[in-house]
């Protein structure tokens, strides 16, 4: 049950294309444009959440509807889809029909890190300060846009269950590489004869699947009908199998160059990067903000543990933001 603050949050959303791909962006605040104008009271800072994958914006709808009134409404907070993975409304393709081709391979990793940078130059002041707030291979995203694009005015990237390593060798790359790069194809034909199924039995096949949580987020539930669509489908398991290949070594360089503006956050049980991972990265920067969860959290975090993740961060970012 939401809490009278969250119910009252201003909560905006828009299908848009961005790097010619369908994107889904929900708007937590008041400003729905934060692009220069003069005649425009602009925020001094956008908190921008970088999803893992599936990367559909509307898993983060509590956790971003949470954020914003634990910042006591004085920032928005934005969260920004994959290219790719959302459902897009009636009427729009999930590829804009136009001659100019803007990026190739926008549903690939590479795609979605330059789809991130467009829709930051595109949407957002460069006179605005940025925390970026990834969730797992959003956390590889982000370590790359940082590094391609040093102009932005990120004042804290937090990462959370971060997969930045050795994904194809962690438990659960080790059992899902072959799945993802070779028999991927094999899913899409019970997906595409699900997809006729009417609205309803879709939610009930999705409540029934996630019937182990002894609570789930009910947004969660409405997003994930979102993956009885093949065209969706495809994209998501398309972005997983490059994971695989691509998310090797940690990109050492680019956290010692940008080390005071990262928080990191790992998991005790995460089969995507499992505990060794944080010793490791522990023992390579120890002055680094490096954190080990205490509370059992899952990977999924937005599934059952929106508000909590939330309430954690906005104290991590008190002394932050005191200084602004």
């Amino acid at each position: 049950m939401k809490s009278s603050s969250e119910e009252q949050v201003p909560l905006h959303e828009e299908f848009i294309y961005c790097c010619g791909a369908a994107t889904h962006v929900l708007k937590c605040g008041p400003w729905k444009d934060l692009s220069k104008d003069e005649t425009k009271n602009l925020p001094r800072l956008l908190f921008m959440i970088i999803p893992g994958n599936p990367g559909l914006a509307g898993y983060y709808r509590t956790f971003i509807q949470a954020l914003y009134c634990g910042l006591n409404k004085q920032y928005p907070v934005w969260v920004v889809s994959h290219a790719g993975h959302c459902k897009p409304p009636s009427g729009m393709e999930m590829i804009e029909d136009t001659d100019i081709k803007e990026l190739e391979d926008v549903f690939g990793l590479n795609g979605q890190v330059e789809h991130k940078l467009s829709f930051l130059k595109k949407n957002v002041s460069k006179d605005i300060k940025l925390v970026l707030i990834a969730h797992s291979i959003g956390c590889y995203i982000t370590l790359e846009m940082m590094k391609r694009a040093s102009e932005l005015q990120v004042l804290r990237s937090v990462l959370l269950f971060p997969t930045i390593e050795r994904m194809a060798q962690s438990p659960q790359g080790k059992l899902m590489t072959p799945l993802l790069c070779k028999l991927r194809y094999i899913l899409y034909m019970p997906v595409y004869l699900l997809s006729f199924l009417p609205e309803g039995v879709k939610a009930s096949l999705v409540r029934f699947a996630l019937r182990g949580m002894k609570t789930c987020d009910e947004s969660s539930i409405t997003t994930s009908v979102n993956l009885f669509s093949v065209d969706c489908i495809a994209n998501i398991l398309y972005m997983a199998s490059q994971e695989m290949v691509k998310v090797v070594e940690r990109d050492s360089t680019t956290i010692k160059q940008n080390l005071k503006k990262l928080i990191f956050y790992y998991g005790t049980g995460d089969s995507w990067c499992p505990q060794n991972y944080y010793d490791d990265i522990k023992m390579d920067f120890p002055d680094g903000d490096i954190r080990l969860c205490e509370k059992g959290l899952r990977h999924a975090f937005v599934l059952d543990a929106s508000k909590e993740m939330a309430a954690m961060i906005t104290d991590w970012l008190q002394d932050d933001l005191t200084k602004l």
